[in-house]
């Protein structure tokens, strides 16, 4: 099957980003499935390259370079990075700047839709 998962919360603070990666990442597990993911609104900060958490305390930008390494694709919406001050060259290796008109595309390629 094909997933797409859309997040759209910051990525600390709550918990959404970090379990919908964590989501992602289990459905990449057995290599049965294709993950997407789309970021928007303030969950696009989560592919900023070099944020530095508190030793023992989860870090999302590497969390995403382990679900680009896995196999799954990431965007991040070009408006919204554009809102928060965040270029291409602040993004996690294998993060790509995204738009409306991939997320539709990938939306009627995905099976299943997951909002988080």
């Amino acid at each position: 099957m094909r997933f797409l998962f859309v997040l759209h919360d910051s990525p600390y603070g709550i918990e959404r980003v970090y379990n919908g990666i964590r989501w992602a990442r289990s459905m990449l597990g057995n290599g049965e499935h294709e993950v997407k993911m789309f970021l928007f609104g303030d969950a696009v900060v989560s592919v900023m390259s070099d944020q530095r958490t508190p030793q023992g305390y989860y870090n999302v930008a590497k969390m995403m370079r382990v679900l680009v390494d896995r196999g799954a694709e990431v965007g991040s919406c070009g408006t919204c990075m554009d809102a928060r001050g965040i270029t291409e060259d602040m993004m996690a290796k294998g993060v790509h700047r995204s738009s409306m008109a991939e997320l539709a595309t990938w939306t009627t390629w995905a099976d299943r839709t997951i909002n988080v």
